[in-house]
């Protein structure tokens, strides 16, 4: 997948919008974009919409609420009920949090007579001082986990820090830090690393130049929070023709010599890593 997109879960018109904006994945919001006097309504509405929704669009994930606001097990325990293909865990601290999260679905798809494991975990794993920490010191595994992406805006309130950067699209190195720990500790877990929100919705541009530094970096895709920002980030992390045939000449030249370590591909000298990168790249090819 390469495109996620929140969706207030209170929000008919929202949730509207977001069945056609061609993401590959809906988050449905009980968390951020959602007031506190609103997150019976969402969690309600969310349930709805999961029941009522065309499984053959967008998969369909619930953001429910962090750990300590105490509302994450009655989001879970609502929202399974509407069978969703997955959860998004904001404010994930480390591999405790993971397999806490990991035992409470395994109990509500025993429950709702779901097929163990087929609930997958995306987390926000970058949202405090300790979880970049934990990131760094021992990135979380588990056979749920589909990903690993970051979040700056509630890192920068953990941190007492008063913007991400200098400028937007311009990082400090606190959240350089974060952006660079999230996609190792993905790497590392063998999942997908997806880059944070683009939050100016009327700057594509922008959106645009980040979303390629972060298929330069090794990001797999990118979060949106509007519509219109999908369809940029479509055409960044979809393999282009030419990047597919690249790929493609890479590996049928290392089958055709499958003893050489070294060997040459339109005069240029490639190894068993540009052989790993472009099976990478082909696995995340359109079929």
């Amino acid at each position: 997948m390469r495109s996620f997109l929140f969706v207030p879960a209170d929000s008919e018109r929202k949730l509207a919008k977001g069945a056609a904006s061609g993401a590959d994945a809906l988050i449905l919001d009980l968390e951020d974009s959602v007031g506190a006097e609103r997150k019976p309504v969402a969690r309600r509405m969310a349930l709805e919409y999961l029941r009522a929704a065309d499984r053959a669009g967008p998969r369909l994930y619930v953001r429910v609420n962090a750990l300590d606001t105490g509302m994450t097990l009655g989001d879970l325990a609502t929202a399974m009920q509407g069978r969703p293909d997955g959860i998004v865990f904001p404010k994930c601290v480390g591999q405790a949090d993971l397999d806490l999260l990991g035992h409470w679905l395994s109990a509500l798809e025993a429950r709702e007579g779901i097929d163990a494991g087929a609930t997958r975990i995306l987390t926000i794993a970058t949202e405090s001082a300790a979880a970049v920490l934990a990131l760094a010191a021992a990135p979380p595994r588990h056979p749920r986990l589909i990903g690993h992406s970051w979040g700056g805006e509630d890192l920068m309130a953990d941190l007492g820090a008063t913007a991400k950067g200098p400028r937007s699209g311009q990082y400090d190195d606190t959240f350089k830090l974060a952006r660079a720990v999230n996609l190792m500790a993905a790497v590392a877990a063998g999942v997908t690393a997806y880059d944070a929100v683009w939050p100016d919705i009327r700057d594509l541009e922008g959106l645009w130049a980040e979303a390629l530094e972060a298929k330069r970096m090794g990001y797999g895709g990118k979060i949106a929070i509007h519509p219109d920002q999908v369809e940029p980030i479509h055409r960044v992390f979809t393999p282009s023709p030419d990047e597919i045939a690249r790929a493609r000449a890479v590996v049928a030249a290392f089958e055709a010599a499958p003893g050489a370590g070294v060997l040459s591909v339109d005069g240029k000298m490639l190894d068993r890593p540009h052989l790993i990168a472009a099976r990478k790249l082909l696995a995340r090819a359109p079929t």
